[in-house]
């Protein structure tokens, strides 16, 4: 069964966020893709990949390159798997991809200072509790650590 975590964004960006996650499923032996909802999105997060760690090494490339398949975490703004992976990353508003009972688990990250993405993620996981996978809801505790609140 499927498995969607819906993390909820408060004090923190995506781009403090992300890396550690991806950098679990990595560890894990997993394969994931990362969708957002423009190609600009993906090239900043592209970029911020490569340098948000000076001891770090996150091997990732982007749908538009030649190898995408190969990489371990792949980028991308459309509902493509190429990569294989069982871990999909939806962030800016991107939406569940039609194949998502084919994923092991999909996070979902919103933020939760955006009323817009507030909104968006409940109806998410009113779609996902309707779809039968098992949801789960995070949200960061006072020092910043993950805490399952539903």
């Amino acid at each position: 069964m499927t498995e969607v975590l819906f993390y909820h964004l408060e004090n923190h960006t995506l781009e403090s966020v992300l890396p550690k996650l991806l950098e679990k499923t990595v560890e894990r032996g997993w394969r994931a893709v990362v969708q957002a909802s423009s190609d600009e999105r993906i090239d900043t997060l592209d970029a911020h990949l490569w340098t948000y760690r000076d001891d770090s090494f996150l091997p990732h490339g982007t749908a538009r390159d030649r190898d995408g398949a190969e990489h371990p975490v792949l980028l991308t703004v459309d509902h493509a798997n190429p990569n294989g992976a069982q871990v999909r990353f939806l962030v800016d508003g991107a939406a569940l991809p039609d194949d998502a009972a084919s994923y092991e688990r999909i996070v979902l990250i919103f933020n939760g200072e955006d009323e817009d993405a507030v909104a968006a993620a409940r109806l998410q996981w009113t779609q996902c509790k309707g779809s039968g996978f098992a949801v789960t809801y995070w949200q960061p505790d006072d020092a910043g650590r993950w805490q399952k609140k539903a």
